[in-house]
């Protein structure tokens, strides 16, 4: 009952009133990022939800798009901009998930959406992170988030799949208020974004 009906019920009356306390949040940061990304507050891209269906994920921008003499992207760490740190490390470039979230293609808790071309890196188990909406944070989210490797993060979403029920996801959404303010587990050590998925090697 809750995962087919009450969660998108949930998902979409928490989302509306998350956007309207947050508007004005939500507007500072997208005129600095205005600003600081010559006006491109905002990024898009493909990503697979439930069933594998693709949509388009909104975050905020928090990288220029500089490059090289080449013509090449920067890495990274290069292109991330000063307004852009300081919206990666509070989390505030998931707010404009909020609205993913009210139109059906994501959850306010689940699997987070990964890239589209990770897909045919999938093993079966792994597969069955699609099976519910991504989520905005998740279980592996609150149990490590960039921090921990690839199958351990997998592991989690599965575990989701299966166990999935208000009071986890009322224990993950405290959970994941309380890692935004001590802001743990943004990236992997080292690195500035999380590490890319390259498949199973033992398959």
């Amino acid at each position: 009952m809750y995962k087919n009906f009450f969660k998108r019920f949930v998902d979409f009356l928490v989302a509306g009133i998350g956007l309207l306390l947050l508007s004005p949040i939500f507007i500072l940061v997208t005129i600095s990022l205005f600003i600081a990304n010559n006006g491109k507050p905002f990024f898009f891209q493909p990503r697979p939800g439930k069933g594998r269906r693709i949509f388009k994920i909104v975050k905020f921008k928090t990288m220029n798009d500089k490059r090289d003499a080449e013509g090449q992207l920067l890495s990274d760490a290069q292109r991330l901009t000063a307004i852009g740190a300081f919206v990666r490390k509070t989390s505030l470039d998931e707010i404009p998930q909020l609205i993913n979230v009210l139109i059906g293609d994501m959850s306010l808790i689940g699997p987070r959406p990964l890239l589209v071309q990770y897909l045919p890196l999938y093993n079966e188990f792994q597969k069955r992170r699609h099976e519910v909406r991504p989520g905005i944070t998740g279980w592996a989210q609150v149990n490590g988030r960039n921090s921990i490797s690839w199958d351990q993060k997998f592991k989690y979403d599965v575990w989701y799949v299966d166990n999935a029920s208000f009071s986890l996801d009322l224990r993950i959404f405290f959970l994941t208020i309380k890692k935004v303010f001590v802001r743990e587990g943004i990236s992997a050590e080292g690195q500035v974004t999380i590490e890319v998925f390259k498949g199973n090697d033992n398959e």
